[in-house]
This record gives C-alpha cells, structure tokens and sequence, in this order.
C-alpha cells in the first residue's frame, strides 16, 4: 500500500484483504499498546507485563500473534527472548497514525461505528 501524491486508484474488495487484516490486527488495544512500546526498543514479556499492567498469558498471546503476523520477532539470549519491530514501516505508520489524531482533534473518537462508545460493528453485528 504505497502512497503517492496522485489518486489512489480504486482496488477491488480482494486487493484490500490483507491490509485490512493489518488493521483489525492493529485496533486491538493490547496488540497496539506492545506495538507503542517496541517502538521505543525491544523488550522482554516481563518488561512488557510490568510496563503494560497485563497478565504474563495475556501478552505472550499478543506477541504470539503479532509474531505470526509477521510485525515482531523474537531474539532469543540465554532463557529469554527480546522482542522488536521487524520493519521501520510500522514505526513510520503509528507515528503517522498519531499525527492524523492530533489534525483531527481525535474526533475518530467520537465515531459513531467504530468511536469509544461503539460496538465497533456499525450495528450491523
């Protein structure tokens, strides 16, 4: 999904499949909140459960599922594993992500589908 300064050319429902799997992937809180923090460096689950106030299952799922994703890996050192980002383009779309906040005033929040006080379905679940 390049960016250019021309149109974005319409793409059929199939083209867009797995950017929006890396959405859904990236609007759960949890997997998001690893996300933020490896930006800032790797990190062990214990660093991540302690930092994050999350249960040690809890955030080895996420990581588990952000590893099979293909967003972090896993270096292994001694009987610990560290973990980081596995490509700058992510860091690039969070920090451009929370600059789209900032222009908006986080009236996305607001959103009735997919705002704070949503359901996240557009009533249609």
């Amino acid at each position: 999904m390049a960016m250019s300064d021309g149109p974005v050319p319409a793409l059929s429902g199939e083209d867009l499949t797995p950017a929006v799997a890396l959405f859904r992937g990236l609007a759960d809180p949890t997997r998001l909140a690893i996300l933020r923090r490896l930006t800032g460096g790797e990190a062990r689950v214990v660093d991540l459960t302690g930092e994050l106030g999350m249960a040690q299952s809890t955030v080895s799922a996420h990581l588990a599922c952000l590893r099979d994703c293909g967003l972090i890996v896993g270096r292994p050192e001694g009987r610990q594993m560290f973990y980081a980002l596995t490509r700058p383009e992510l860091l690039a779309l969070l920090t451009a992500a929370e600059g789209l906040l900032v222009a908006t005033g986080h009236k996305v929040a607001l959103c009735p589908t997919y705002g704070a006080s949503s359901t996240g379905c557009g009533g249609n679940c």
